[in-house]
């Protein structure tokens, strides 16, 4: 079976959830945890995954090849597929993500990415002796807490968090960023 493992070329068009990039004159829908870090016109390089499905093909990409082995891992527990492992990688980072499994920080990946309980259950399970122990530190747990101490909602509390860049490091750092992320 052939794999596409990268895609490189202009980018057409830009949405919530995905990128058209141009690849020898086809247009080329990409799924993605992040699209808004591409610009209309310029040049993308991804790496990417391919799932075959029923009813046809999908092709999922990634700004970098450790968020797309990632994506990949998580694709491994039993019962997630490509758009709820996407979905995953949306709400929080693979760094703080690889953390909290590495850790087994089940409030973590209930409270800040949202999974439920036993969804959260089985991937510390399935993942944590493949993940190590990354540099995930407690701060976005608390820095969570301390906005839905403020009135965000659980929901408002994560986007805030999301939109925090992964350069922005510490608990008040976090927390400030966080707050002017609300519109």
């Amino acid at each position: 079976m052939a794999m596409i493992r990268q895609i490189r070329g202009q980018v057409l068009s830009v949405g919530v959830t995905s990128a058209v990039i141009e690849v020898a004159g086809l247009g080329i829908e990409v799924r993605m945890s992040v699209p808004e870090t591409l610009s209309v016109g310029g040049e993308a390089r991804l790496a990417t995954h391919l799932a075959l499905k029923q009813d046809g093909m999908e092709l999922y990409g990634f700004v970098d090849v450790l968020d797309r082995d990632f994506f990949e891992l998580i694709l491994s527990v039993s019962g997630v597929g490509p758009k709820t492992a996407l979905s995953i990688l949306r709400r929080a980072p693979r760094t703080a993500l690889e953390g909290a499994i590495g850790k087994r920080d089940l409030a973590y990946l209930t409270k800040v990415v949202g999974l439920g309980k036993k969804s959260a259950e089985k991937m510390l399970v399935e993942l944590s002796e493949k993940v190590g122990a990354a540099a995930h530190d407690d701060a976005d747990g608390e820095v969570f807490d301390t906005l839905v101490a403020l009135g965000y909602t659980e929901r408002e509390a994560r986007n805030a968090l999301q939109a925090v860049p992964d350069s922005v490091d510490g608990k008040e750092a976090r927390l400030k960023a966080a707050l002017s992320a609300r519109p």
